[in-house]
């Protein structure tokens, strides 16, 4: 076995931790030799390297501990310390009691008591109300007498900041901190300043925005308040060669002046006036600090200092016009091919002065101007050159969702003739910059199937769109987190991405969202209060539930428990508000299945009761809420839920299920597919009302009616019962409703509304993307789960071969290692069966089920090697269509016919 990956808080040497007992994960590398099984580990945690070179430890040592688990094994030594750097080593045993012992890693501790601050929260001296509102700039000066070692910042900057060393940023991180309620958390981040920070005279400098701390009118906006004018807290900690210490922090005695930055919404855009930039600003020996006054001592945010856990946003991705326009005099169109979410860069020359105008835009009006009609209007960027040649510029403080830019003030180079206008500007380059968490990507999948292709990059063009430090529902009219989408789409992002630290924050950001009542509003962080007479947008389980199914899918998916122990008062107290608030346990208010299809346009559910949606996800979330009690050993708990989820289906199929026609409700798909998934219909029922959602999709012409929670449950339900070949007819189809409309329409990412591209609305929401779980779960039938009885892994492989596909394959890197599957029809013989190719590759330490496709009775072989007759596969029995076999860890590669 060799080592993969070895993680701290599922990081990678990370800094800034201040998990006072984080936790330890490690993952394995592909192995050659199969049936490689981890039996036992061993940590070690020590203040030096030099500390673990022997076999103990002066921190912690776990002991030899017989175990599979090698995911979130929680620290257990001594009391860690403030900054303090911790290096750690495993030992783990194999199936043969052979050691194996892994390097030395590291982690570095946060600042983990109000104590360890002794920086002051500084913001600008109290202003006339006519004084410019230009955002401000912060800097000081400080000397290093003797060589560094190791050089810390510690920066809150509210809403969002930029830090400067030595007239550099630091870092290509952007928009941060991440989001939050300030009133109850507040992010800290932390930086290697190491290399940034020299023997001599040293600047530091701040460059505030207001993100969602402070929302300023004068634009489109969505959220319309303010947590407070914009401030920050700066702490440098430098170690010197000789181990003395210096910390620089901020003080009423740093200066601020008002900077370049003259507009920042996090709606509305940004304004940057190059002719008020103080060249040198935020370099040593500036020459125009007499102007700049003395920084304001402010009342610090109420929110606690918690060091940011969230991988950071970056630039991940850019994008070049592919066509310029000129609608009318003067108005050019660049179209950048793709709908993303970031901002956009410009190179610009020409006279001092001169104002280029941005317009970003999802869409167009039929006279080629770009169209903010769904994104929130007006939305812009403007920025006034200072005549000193090409110019470079992007924003700091803003973003949005757009594929279109509309310039106004600047001729692109591609379009000018041979003289500009004098008052107007050259744009020698556009580029669009998207904006997400710099996160693994854990997972890939491709088909013979081109529109399958496509539809699987529309819904992934649109999750990363969505993912900045929360999971927007979209990247420009609103940017909030709808709870929903957390739990419904969860396990389709995690199949591509690593995104257990943004679950984790959001589990965060609902407690603190939540009321004192119990209640978990729709949104978290809540910036938008709905109130009557739109309480519905407020309250509703299918979206409240997100507190309970997102702490399960941590654990489902990596093993986490922490985050449910943690919660758990909280998820509990949840349950309890809206089992008083039901009637006769059936809850009658919320927004039910948002969006489905019906007549007139979308929005409030149209085929299925929102009581019945509702109460379904209430049975859901106390089913869930039994098993974690359980899991956590909190038996009295365990079996009081188990007791209410019982009267919950009692209740629902009194109310829903109709026995003379064996349907729930009004036998729309989600109303029949949502009891089939989540265990509320009697065994005896399940093959009718699974003959009821059949029917009604092919009297649909094999279309979903079904919006964005009924849409996933239709799909489980049609995977769950062995009729994938259902699902695959509907991916088929490209009229209204379905995917394939939306590519057939122009949409580069997954819209809002299923007609989005005709109808409107947003063109760029992932919550209806559920079709990406089955294509990695259905096509190429990866399912796992995390099994704490087992302290592994559990996987099975079950992949599904529609008639006209060839091949399909998917990997995903699970926190254990890869599993990946491969399958390929081979060239078919006339009057013969079609033979098959199935590849698999299971991780180490692992085991799992496969069902292999082929005809009852045909020899199946692997590596040609007769399945009877190879030592390190167990056959299992025969099922309908397939060969089910036990696989320990490895390659194999299996022919069969079909």
């Amino acid at each position: 076995m060799q080592f993969g990956e070895m993680l701290v808080e599922s990081k990678i040497c990370p800094i800034g931790i201040d998990a006072v007992t984080p936790s330890f994960s490690w993952s394995y590398k592909k192995e050659p030799i199969r049936a490689q099984l981890q039996t036992a580990y061993r940590i070690l945690v020590s203040t030096s390297a030099k500390g673990l070179q022997g076999e103990s430890s002066d921190i912690w040592d776990s002991g030899k501990i017989e175990s599979r688990k090698n995911v979130h094994i929680e620290y257990k030594g001594t009391l860690l310390l403030s900054r303090q750097r911790y290096y750690w080593k495993m030992q783990v045993w194999d199936q043969n009691d052979k050691m194996i012992e892994s390097p030395v890693s590291w982690w570095e501790m946060g600042l983990l008591d109000t104590h360890d601050w002794s920086a002051s929260w500084i913001g600008e001296p109290d202003q006339e109300h006519d004084a410019p509102t230009s955002l401000p700039l912060f800097r000081h000066e400080f000397t290093l007498d003797r060589p560094v070692a190791r050089a810390r910042a510690y920066v809150c900057g509210l809403g969002h900041f930029e830090l400067r060393l030595n007239g550099s940023k630091i870092s290509d991180n952007v928009l941060e901190p991440g989001w939050t309620n300030y009133h109850k958390t507040c992010l800290y981040c932390v930086y290697d300043v190491t290399d940034d920070v020299h023997e001599g005279s040293n600047a530091v400098g701040v460059m505030l925005g207001n993100g969602f701390y402070n929302v300023t009118g004068g634009r489109y906006r969505k959220y319309k308040g303010s947590f407070g004018k914009p401030k920050c807290l700066v702490q440098l900690e430098i170690t010197y060669a000789d181990g003395t210490t210096l910390t620089v922090p901020s003080h009423p005695g740093w200066r601020t002046s008002s900077g370049p930055i003259t507009f920042s919404c996090i709606y509305g855009g940004e304004d940057f006036d190059a002719r008020l930039m103080q060249r040198g600003w935020d370099q040593p020996g500036f020459q125009g600090h007499a102007s700049w006054k003395n920084a304001a001592l402010v009342e610090a945010p109420a929110g606690r200092l918690k060091s940011q856990g969230t991988s950071p946003l970056k630039v991940m991705k850019t994008f070049q016009p592919v066509s310029f326009s000129q609608p009318s005099s003067g108005l050019y169109v660049a179209d950048l091919g793709q709908n993303f979410s970031g901002w956009v860069e410009l190179s610009v020359q020409g006279p001092a002065g001169t104002k280029v105008t941005l317009t970003p835009a999802e869409l167009l009006k039929e006279d080629g101007t770009v169209n903010q009609k769904w994104t929130g209007s007006p939305t812009k960027l403007n920025y006034t050159l200072d005549g000193s040649g090409e110019e470079v510029w992007q924003p700091r403080f803003t973003y949005t969702g757009f594929r279109y830019v509309q310039i106004e003030g600047a001729v692109p180079s591609a379009l000018a003739a041979e003289r500009v206008p004098t008052d107007s500007a050259m744009l020698l380059r556009l580029e669009g910059q998207m904006i997400y968490p710099d996160t693994p990507v854990t997972g890939s999948f491709s088909c013979s199937d081109m529109l399958l292709n496509r539809t699987h990059e529309l819904i992934n063009w649109s999750i990363l769109s969505n993912m900045k430090s929360i999971f927007t529902d979209c990247p420009h009219r609103e940017k909030l987190c709808w709870l929903e989408q957390i739990h419904l789409m969860g396990p389709s992002v995690a199949y591509n991405y690593q995104i257990e630290s943004l679950l984790v924050k959001s589990m965060e950001d609902i407690r603190d969202a939540q009321l004192p009542n119990g209640m978990v509003p729709t949104t978290a962080p809540e910036y938008v209060v709905f109130s009557e007479p739109w309480h519905c947008f407020r309250d509703s389980v299918s979206w409240g539930a997100a507190y309970v199914l997102t702490a399960w899918n941590l654990y489902r998916i990596y093993g986490n428990t922490r985050t449910m122990k943690e919660h758990y008062p909280g998820m509990k107290a949840y349950i309890e508000y809206v089992t008083q608030g039901s009637g006769s346990f059936i809850v009658q208010g919320g927004l039910g299945d948002w969006y489905d299809v019906g007549v007139g346009d979308p929005g409030f559910a149209k085929n299925t009761p929102v009581s019945h949606t509702e109460t379904a996800i209430y049975y859901h979330m106390v089913d869930i809420f039994a098993q974690m009690a359980g899991l956590l050993n909190y038996q009295t708990d365990s079996e009081q839920y188990e007791a209410l989820r019982g009267n919950i289906k009692t209740a629902f199929n009194d109310a829903f299920f109709h026995p003379e026609t064996t349907s729930y409700a009004t036998g729309s798909q989600a109303s029949n597919a949502l009891p089939l998934v989540i265990g509320l219909v009697d065994d005896k029922h399940k093959k009718t009302v699974l003959t009821h959602l059949l029917e009604d999709i092919r009297l649909h012409g094999n279309h979903t009616t079904a919006g964005d929670v009924g849409h996933r449950y239709v799909l489980l339900a049609l995977a769950m019962n062995g009729r994938s070949d259902v699902i695959y007819e509907m991916t088929r189809t490209t009229d209204h409703p379905s995917y394939g409309y939306q590519i057939a329409h122009g949409a580069t990412s997954l819209t809002e509304a299923w007609d989005g591209p005709t109808v409107g609305k947003s063109q760029n929401h992932f919550m209806l993307g559920h079709l990406e779980e089955w294509l990695y779960q259905g096509l190429t039938g990866i399912h796992y789960q995390y099994e704490a009885l087992t302290d592994s892994f559990q996987i099975t492989i079950k992949p599904f071969l529609p008639y006209s596909l060839d091949k399909a394959k998917a990997e995903h890197l699970l926190p254990v290692g890869s599993i990946r599957v491969e399958w390929q029809r081979r060239e078919p013989v006339p009057n013969e069966l079609t033979p098959l190719t199935l590849k698999v590759t299971i991780p180490v330490n692992c085991n799992a089920d496969v069902f292999i496709p082929t005809v009852m009775g045909a020899s199946i072989k692997e590596r040609g090697i007769p399945l009877g007759d190879s030592k390190d596969i167990e056959f299992l029995y025969h099922e309908a269509g397939y060969s089910v076999v036990r696989l320990l860890s490895g390659q194999y590669e299996f022919v069969s016919v079909i």
